[in-house]
């Protein structure tokens, strides 16, 4: 892959160097030391993925990772001194187009090695998200069917979703009547306080999905580990490994697929911004399935990426821009009224 650096600090330019360098298919485009730099350099070389620090001279990481993906856009990986540290900035950037974020690697230290790991494994996986990797994702199959429940939401996002995901969320009513389960492309480490912004920008309460749980009216569940979520059975939700092999952790397709083949009510699937095509097969079974989809368009999306494989596909039947999705899904959910007692 070839990897532009964003970093004004030269010790983590080594680092991150030095951890590239163990990689035989990996090689350095170039490196900027200010944001402004990045954006000159991408567009006269775009990378494979481009390694953005948040805090830098001229433009921070998270303008220049909107002007990027504005102008010639390229997968980004925000890799920063710490990632829990910097979660709001974090999450700004990934509302800009960023696919994901990670610790800046130490040079010397007992977790010199992890680190610089963790880094190559993001790289990997991001490059077999963009396709300059090879990957096979498919989807498990399970039989038994759950008994009905309350109608499902699920939505889909991954570059530049936790903007979108507020504007959607923040438009639905307290007394919104189905349960949302939501799929975003976001490493466990700050998936807790991504539900936690998220829940700051709507009346619905917003939390991580737990093991176990079913989905309810008025409550949003983000997936928030490394696995994938799923529905089982009983229709309940559960995380899992499996497909192992697919590159989007958590994967929407997986999701979808599992509701397609374990839910008996009825489902409404969203796709929403994002980069490669994750989503874009299972959202087509919701379709045929006979459930109502909705892919956002093109002059919303910070990534036309997911939603544009949606459309390929005919997954959709309709293509909104992102402001008019929440009132579409309102008016297709009934109002859930707390029972008298």
């Amino acid at each position: 892959m070839k990897i532009g650096i964003a970093n004004d600090m030269p010790l983590a330019i080594e680092a991150l160097r030095q951890a590239i360098a163990t990689r035989p298919g990996h090689q350095v485009l170039w490196v900027a030391t200010n944001g402004e730099e990045a954006v000159q350099f991408c567009a006269a070389q775009v990378p494979d993925v481009i390694l953005m620090d948040l805090v830098m001279p001229k433009l921070d990481g998270v303008e220049a990772t909107r002007q990027i993906m504005a102008r010639t856009p390229c997968p980004i990986l925000i890799v920063t001194s710490s990632v829990g540290a910097n979660a709001w900035r974090v999450y700004e950037a990934m509302g800009s187009g960023a696919l994901d974020a990670v610790d800046t690697p130490t040079l010397a230290g007992p977790n010199t090695r992890r680190t610089m790991d963790l880094l190559l494994a993001k790289i990997e996986q991001i490059g077999r998200v963009s396709g300059v990797l090879d990957a096979a994702p498919r989807g498990p199959a399970v039989a038994e069917r759950p008994a009905p429940g309350v109608p499902i939401v699920a939505i889909g996002a991954s570059a530049g979703g936790p903007s979108a995901l507020a504007t959607v969320l923040g438009g639905l009513p307290a007394n919104f009547g189905a349960g949302i389960v939501i799929v975003q492309h976001v490493d466990q480490s700050f998936a807790e306080g991504m539900a936690g912004w998220l829940d700051g920008q709507t009346q619905l309460t917003v939390r991580i999905a737990l093991e176990g749980e079913r989905p309810v009216p008025g409550c949003a569940l983000l997936a928030a580990t490394n696995d994938h979520l799923r529905m089982a059975a009983n229709g309940k939700l559960t995380y899992t490994r499996e497909p192992a092999d697919t590159p989007y952790r958590p994967s929407v397709d997986t999701f979808f697929h599992s509701l397609v083949e374990q839910w008996p009510g009825e489902a409404i699937g969203v796709l929403l911004t994002g980069m490669g095509r994750d989503g874009a097969i299972g959202l087509k079974a919701m379709r045929a399935r006979g459930w109502y989809t909705i892919a956002q368009d093109e002059a919303t999306s910070a990534v036309y990426g997911m939603p544009k494989a949606a459309a390929a596909l005919v997954a959709a039947r309709a293509i909104l821009p992102l402001p008019a999705i929440a009132p579409e899904l309102a008016r297709r959910v009934k109002p859930w009224l707390t029972p008298a007692g």
